[in-house]
């Protein structure tokens, strides 16, 4: 994985991109969910907000965590 991501040269992207594409993604985890993944990532990062507002970096390892998702749609398995 290292060897194919490491260098970051498949693609690059923003994080309000990722955003965007992770809501083209059924999750199969929860394929039944009626809102857009993006929406989970934002409920996530906010949850850690409420409960851990001094941790900004918590906060944002919450969004990523989720970001992270979108590997899946470039062939990655859930």
């Amino acid at each position: 994985q290292s060897a194919e991501y490491g260098t970051c040269s498949l693609r690059k992207m923003g994080a309000m991109e990722a955003l965007e594409l992770l809501d083209q993604l059924v999750d199969e985890s929860d394929p039944d969910v009626d809102f857009p993944n993006s929406y989970h990532a934002y409920q996530t990062a906010e949850g850690i907000r409420r409960a851990h507002p001094d941790k900004d970096w918590f906060q944002l390892v919450g969004l990523l965590h989720d970001l992270g998702k979108v590997l899946a749609l470039f062939g990655e398995p859930q």
